[in-house]
């Protein structure tokens, strides 16, 4: 941000009553933190419930499948469009239309029919995803000076209730008898509590971000020619890849070591427990530095000895490589989410590279799953798989490197 602008924002911030300018800050925080809790759980609740709605809606397993690659299409095919859309319009507006958008997509996915169900999906794809690219660009322009902390804020929060979602589906569809609609349909609640913590953000654009939007300086670039963007875009393309393949399989892959159904699927829970901290914490650190690459080196570890670990290691120490797993996603997701803001120098720039980046990254999340259970139909092992995923963990390692250096993705170095 230039010296122009910053004067222009530190000028405003003057004229407003201190107490009224904190009050205005924590409204912000709260709004950003209720809408990361609708960024994931909406769609984590689905995958356990898919057998439910298989059978309540007497659909083929391909077409179930779909109920959980439809919102990762959508965020790979509409991310491109929404910085246009922010820049049009401006940030707060569309996230408020993109969370009215979500509620509705909510309620009509919990309505009776298959045609309510997949196009209710398809919309709550779509309205994650203006939310997935705006956020990190928000963040950049509200808290320049915190953006580490606030990436971990927003992250933490995201991936909790994330967490959350998949784990009381069931219970809540069976045991509280409200079905898998109801079990779907309760987090609109959700959702629309987070309407009313951001319409506050209405009033408050109008008296600061318009003025610092389009400015000389803040010039758009065209990402999809830097280098530097599609070494971030591949980077979270990678680690998509590895987070759903893992969300997919794991499972399927810890059975064949002997493991049972109810086993495996804590498994499961405990990888995704274990990378909450790490989304918190390691924004925070990769903030403080300059370049990122000793947090890549430790992330493409983690990924290579869980992935070893479960095709060559010893079974007793499962939980071990699946917490390694779990860990290195934390690390791979957070520094994901940074680089959107620490190789850009403005907020319309970030949304410009977040927006390319899950583009590439939800694409790879959406095929990558499909693929494996292919190969693995055809080799009848995972043998071929994790060493795939392992490769993978290689390339992380090398896109990374890159996405960390201490540059701009309008640097021609």
């Amino acid at each position: 941000m230039s010296k122009t602008n910053q004067a222009t924002i530190e000028q405003e911030k003057k004229s407003v009553p201190i107490g009224r300018r904190t009050a205005g800050v924590w409204v912000m925080i709260i709004g950003i933190i209720f809408i990361a809790t609708n960024l994931r759980s909406p769609l984590t609740s689905v995958g356990p419930l898919v057998g439910f709605i298989r059978d309540s809606m007497h659909i083929s397993n391909t077409l179930a499948g779909m109920i959980t690659t439809l919102p990762l299409l959508a965020f790979a095919f509409f991310s491109p469009i929404v910085p246009r859309l922010g820049r049009k319009y401006g940030m707060e507006p569309i996230i408020l239309v993109s969370i009215i958008v979500l509620t509705l997509g909510i309620v009509l996915r919990s309505l009776s029919g298959v045609a309510a169900l997949y196009i209710g999906t398809a919309v709550i794809g779509l309205a994650i995803s203006v939310c997935n690219v705006l956020l990190p660009s928000l963040i950049k322009r509200e808290f320049p000076e915190k953006i580490g902390l606030m990436t971990g804020v927003y992250s933490i929060f995201m991936n909790l209730f994330g967490a959350i979602a998949s784990g009381i589906s069931v219970p809540i569809a069976v045991h509280l008898g409200f079905g898998w609609q109801g079990a779907l349909g309760i987090w609109g609640i959700v959702s629309f509590i987070a309407i009313l913590t951001w319409l506050p953000q209405m009033k408050r654009r109008n008296r600061t971000a318009a003025n610092v939007q389009n400015k000389p300086d803040e010039r758009i670039v065209n990402v999809w020619s830097s280098g530097i963007a599609w070494q971030v875009s591949l980077f979270m393309g990678l680690q998509s890849m590895l987070f759903y393949v893992l969300i997919a399989w794991l499972p399927e892959i810890l059975k064949v070591q002997g493991i049972s159904s109810d086993q495996s699927g804590w498994l499961l829970t405990i990888m995704q427990l274990a990378l909450l901290p790490f989304t918190f914490i390691v924004p925070v650190i990769a903030g403080r530095m300059s370049s990122q690459r000793s947090l890549v080196i430790i992330t493409s570890c983690l990924f290579i000895a869980g992935t070893l670990g479960l095709l060559y290691g010893s079974s007793y120490l499962l939980v071990l490589w699946v917490i390694l797993l779990g860990i290195g996603g934390g690390f791979a997701f957070s520094l994901a989410m940074m680089f959107f803001s620490l190789r850009t120098r403005n907020s319309h720039q970030a949304a410009e590279l977040s927006g390319m980046a899950q583009s590439v990254g939800y694409l790879l999340a959406a095929i990558a799953p499909t693929l494996f259970g292919y190969i693995h139909d055809i080799t009848d092992s995972w043998t071929i798989p994790l060493l795939i995923m392992t490769g993978s963990s290689f390339l992380l390692f090398i896109f990374g490197l890159g996405a960390a250096r201490n540059r701009f993705i309008a640097s021609s170095t």
